[in-house]
């Protein structure tokens, strides 16, 4: 791939599940990818196997100060993000609602929902200066219809579709903004909810070749448009 057509791709949540095997997809494509996540053993482990220009930071996207230092040093080092993908996400321990306390439910609220707020707060005044570039943000199934026992999730997501439709109402022409609904994957996160039975779905890497020649392809048409990765 030349250099032209080689894109730079910012994502979150890049330790594990979807998020590794998307920065494993990007990279075998020939993009530079600038990932964070808070787990320093995983994190490690892929700075071993993809050296630069790839970059992995250890940080909490809930921390805007920790996103701003990583922003700065990835903005300095190359420029503003051809593909900026919001994936980190945490869900709550199934459960009523009334039975989720505060402790969780800010959790979900800080990781899922301030950190895109974050993330986008210290990347898109780059990407708006050059009026280039797409934002993937994840929402869910449960950010569309909802389920017992995940209410502060679902609200998440939920949140997370409003929050980028709006966004696209504010992005200059030549950009877009995506609420990407992945689908169902087996994954830690729907283990918790599904148990065994998340094992009838299909695993990480399978998503991913779908998933990331999806993403590759967005463009300022699909500013706005909430879209699913296809099953």
């Amino acid at each position: 791939m030349s250099k032209t057509s080689s894109k730079r791709i910012v994502l979150t949540g890049v330790s594990r599940g979807l998020g590794r095997a998307m920065a494993e997809g990007f990279v075998a494509r020939g993009h530079t990818v600038l990932g964070c996540a808070r787990s320093g053993e995983a994190l490690e482990e892929l700075r071993r196997q993809y050296g630069p220009p790839h970059g992995f930071a250890q940080l909490d996207v809930g921390r805007d100060e920790e996103v701003r230092r990583w922003a700065r040093q990835v903005l300095a080092d190359g420029g503003a993000p051809d593909l900026l993908v919001n994936n980190a996400g945490v869900i709550n321990r199934s459960a009523p609602l009334w039975e989720i306390s505060d402790k969780e439910f800010s959790q979900l609220v800080d990781v899922n929902l301030r950190g895109i707020a974050n993330v986008l707060r210290h990347f898109l005044p780059a990407m708006i200066e050059r009026s280039r570039g797409v934002i993937v943000n994840f929402s869910s199934g449960w950010g569309r219809s909802v389920a017992g026992e995940v209410a502060p999730y679902c609200a998440t997501k939920w949140a997370v579709e409003g929050l980028t439709r709006a966004l696209a109402e504010e992005l200059p022409r030549g950009m877009a903004a995506v609420p990407l609904n992945p689908g169902i994957i087996d994954t830690e996160m729907l283990r918790s909810c599904f148990g065994d039975g998340a094992g009838s779905y299909p695993g990480p890497q399978s998503w991913a070749r779908r998933a990331v020649p999806l993403l590759l392809k967005l463009g300022p048409k699909d500013n706005g448009r909430p879209l699913t990765v296809p099953g």
